[in-house]
């Protein structure tokens, strides 16, 4: 009964925490290096994204809304918000600084 009552324990703890990883979400500050309006993808040399614990790097993000990119314009600085959503990163907002 005890072996039952941990092992229940232990899953619980590996869904709630699966679940929290699946929605981890960041915010940082980068350049448009490439938008895809086909594909729904934009290409970003970002800073390094903290709350991900993620160095700056150049990346490729899906977009959650394909109108998003209509407000971005290749070589502009943005800043955005990402989430995890599975294995891939979702680009959830983006506005070109000022």
């Amino acid at each position: 009964m005890k072996k039952l009552l941990l092992t229940a324990t232990l899953l619980a703890g590996l869904c709630t925490s699966g679940a929290a990883f699946a929605q981890m979400t960041g915010k940082a500050e980068g350049e448009v290096r490439k938008v895809d309006k086909e594909a729904s993808k934009i290409t970003i040399k970002h800073g390094p994204i903290e709350a991900m614990d993620m160095p700056g790097m150049t990346m490729v993000f899906q977009v959650k809304d394909a109108a998003l990119l209509d407000k971005v314009k290749v070589g502009e600085t943005v800043d955005f918000t990402v989430v995890k959503e599975g294995g891939a990163m979702v680009l959830t907002s983006a506005e070109p600084k000022k």
